[in-house]
C-alpha cells in the first residue's frame, strides 16, 4: 500500500510539474497579449503589465491549488517537500521523496520541451527560461536567498494566513512576482529545481557543476532553512500543564 501510495503520488507530482512548466513559462507572453489590447499610455505601460502579470498568475496559482488539492496533495516543486518536512507539516517516506523529486525534474523536461515547441516562434524570446547572468557564487547566493524567502512566505501564508483561499492565493502572487523581479538580474529566477532542471535540459546545460550548484543546492539549503525558521518561530510547541501537587 505504502509502495502504491508513493507511485501516485511521484505520477501526480509528474504531471502537475509538467502543466506548471508549460503554463507558467508563457506569462512573459501572455502579459506582451494582453497588454497589446489595453489602451495604455507609453508612461503607465510598465505599471499595466506589472499589473496583468500579478492578475495571470494569481489564476494559475488558484488554478494549481485546485489541482494538486484533487491529486491528492501534489506538488511542483522540490523545495516544497523538503520544507514541508522540516517544518514539520508532513512525514513523507525516504522512498516517496526518491521518487517525487526525480519525477518533478522529469514533468519539468516534458514541460520545457512542449512549450519549446508549441509557443510561435515571435513569442519564444519571451519564454521565462532561468539563466545565470552573474558569478556562480553570486547566483548561487541570490537562488538560496530568493527561495529562503518564498519559502518563508508560502509557509506562513498557508498555515498561519488568512483563511480565504484567494486571498491567500493573491498574497502569494504579489510575493512571487516581486521576488522574480529583485533576481531578473542574477539568476531568472527559478526558486524551482525542477523548473530549471527542465530548461537546462533543453539548452544542454543540465549536466553542468554550475546547473547543480546555483538551481539545486542552495535553492535547497534557503528552503530547509525557511522551513526552520518558520517552525522555530510561528510553531513554537505549547507549554506543557504543569501537574497538579497532590
Amino acid at each position: 500500500m505504502a509502495m502504491a501510495a508513493a507511485v501516485r503520488a511521484a505520477a501526480a507530482d509528474a504531471a502537475v510539474t509538467f502543466l506548471w512548466v508549460l503554463c507558467a513559462s508563457t506569462l512573459g507572453a501572455s502579459t506582451a497579449a494582453v497588454t497589446s489590447y489595453l489602451p495604455v499610455e507609453e508612461e503607465g505601460a510598465a505599471r499595466c503589465a506589472l499589473l496583468v502579470t500579478v492578475s495571470l498568475l494569481f489564476l494559475l496559482l488558484f488554478a494549481f491549488n485546485l489541482l494538486c488539492d484533487a491529486l491528492g496533495g501534489a506538488c511542483f516543486n522540490p523545495t516544497d517537500v523538503a520544507a514541508s518536512y522540516a517544518a514539520g507539516l508532513s512525514a513523507p517516506s525516504l522512498f516517496s521523496v526518491a521518487l517525487r523529486v526525480p519525477a518533478q525534474a522529469a514533468g519539468a523536461v516534458g514541460g520545457a520541451l512542449a512549450i519549446s515547441e508549441l509557443m510561435p516562434e515571435e513569442y519564444k524570446h519571451m519564454l521565462g527560461v532561468p539563466s545565470l547572468k552573474v558569478d556562480p557564487h553570486t547566483g548561487a547566493a541570490a537562488e538560496g536567498v530568493l527561495t529562503f524567502v518564498i519559502t518563508l512566505a508560502v509557509l506562513w501564508v498557508i498555515v498561519k494566513g488568512p483563511r480565504n483561499r484567494i486571498v491567500k492565493t493573491l498574497m502569494l502572487s504579489v510575493c512571487t512576482v516581486c521576488l522574480v523581479l529583485s533576481g531578473a538580474a542574477y539568476t531568472g529566477p527559478s526558486m524551482n529545481p525542477a523548473n530549471a532542471f527542465g530548461w537546462a535540459y533543453v539548452h544542454n546545460r543540465h549536466t553542468t557543476w554550475e546547473q547543480f550548484y546555483v538551481y539545486w543546492i542552495c535553492p535547497f539549503i534557503g528552503a530547509i532553512l525557511a522551513a526552520w525558521t518558520f517552525r522555530a518561530v510561528f510553531l513554537r510547541p505549547a507549554p506543557k500543564p504543569k501537574a497538579k501537587k497532590a
